[in-house]
């Protein structure tokens, strides 16, 4: 069975008195549709331990992949839309992102610290084909020599390698490309509107030989569904020129247990119970966790069942330099052209190492 996205299919909005339900065949209409915001500001500071980086760029809210298990849902509840299919079609697009990125960068108080791209929705979603924000936003990292990593699931990438390439020899940085699922089939069902595996290796290899240090994040793992998958994804990932892996657990905050167990026991009604009881077992009972280091790793026999088979095999192939999944310490190098702050020299994670 493959996945059917319904017109109008969206958990409770935690910030709506009332919820909105639709008699079967009379659903709103839920085509595409792309909404222009003026951002305050561009740059997300992020606190977290779990995150290899400091500071953000998301030019988009909302995304077109798709994907069942994205964390990132419940921020569209905020804009009073609901994290469902509103998430996969309702996409606000930061218009003046590269105006204020270029603000933001060329203050005096700037220190310099690299940019992910991006933190939450993919930057190279479908509309970033038309839009090119997320190049835009590439450009003025590049003429200034600010540090960059990027982080996606698709092979628009491709197009942006000349600034790529730029912002490497001038500030340092690396392309991920996420792959947490090597089954085709299987990926069409939880992440339906993404590249298939098969493009985005092929995409990783050819960011390698543009001579760009690459590299792959298996995330989310869904245990007892594609923690079978992590040994041929690194393998592949090797072969086609990775230097670096990464990976994280499923994660369920919110709305999104809502949408994934909703999906799962559509397009996999086999496996769904399996799914659920694993990640309970590796949640403590709950199917998510907020302490910082469980929610992206999980605790007992799963999870350490999980890291060793990523760990030996990420150790094998030359992926896994650092003790642990996240942990990469290597500095952006001597190659970068903006002077830094002195002082105490900054571990940089798996996203910029």
């Amino acid at each position: 069975m493959g996945y059917q996205r319904r017109q109008t299919e969206n958990p409770a909005n935690r910030f709506e008195a009332l919820k909105v339900e639709y008699e079967p065949g009379l659903e709103r209409p839920q085509g595409l549709k792309v909404y222009r915001e003026n951002a305050k500001s561009i740059l997300s500071r992020n606190d977290s331990p779990d995150l290899p980086f400091k500071w953000s760029v998301n030019p988009y809210r909302g995304c077109a992949h798709a994907c069942a298990y994205c964390y990132a849902r419940p921020y569209h509840e905020y804009l009073g839309f609901g994290a469902g299919t509103d998430f996969d079609t309702q996409i606000i697009a930061k218009g003046n992102a590269p105006v204020l990125l270029r603000r933001e960068l060329s203050k005096a108080g700037w220190a310099g610290d690299p940019v992910a791209f991006s933190g939450v929705t993919d930057c190279y979603q479908p509309v970033e084909s038309s839009l090119q924000l997320t190049r835009s936003c590439l450009e003025v990292c590049a003429d200034l020599g600010n540090a960059a990593g990027v982080i996606t699931k698709s092979p628009l990438v491709l197009r942006d390698i000349d600034v790529l390439q730029h912002i490497s020899r001038r500030g340092g940085g690396n392309v991920v490309l996420s792959i947490p699922i090597g089954d085709g089939e299987m990926a069409r069902k939880i992440e339906p509107f993404v590249a298939s595996p098969d493009q985005r290796f092929a995409a990783m290899e050819k960011v390698a030989k543009a001579g760009l240090r690459v590299g792959l994040s298996i995330g989310p793992v869904i245990p007892g569904l594609t923690d079978s998958h992590i040994p041929k994804l690194l393998e592949r990932a090797a072969k086609a020129g990775a230097s670096f892996a990464f990976y994280t657990l499923l994660r369920l905050p919110g709305s999104v247990k809502d949408v994934f167990l909703a999906r799962l026991r559509g397009v996999l009604p086999d496996q769904a119970g399996k799914v659920e009881h694993h990640l309970r077992s590796m949640r403590a009972g709950e199917l998510y966790q907020t302490e910082f280091g469980q929610r992206m790793r999980g605790q007992g026999p799963m999870a350490d069942f999980i890291e060793a088979l990523f760990l030996q095999t990420a150790t094998r192939l030359g992926l896994a330099p650092g003790e642990r999944r996240m942990e990469l310490p290597q500095a952006l190098g001597d190659h970068s052209e903006r002077k830094r702050p002195s002082g105490p020299e900054k571990i940089q994670m798996d996203l910029f190492g």
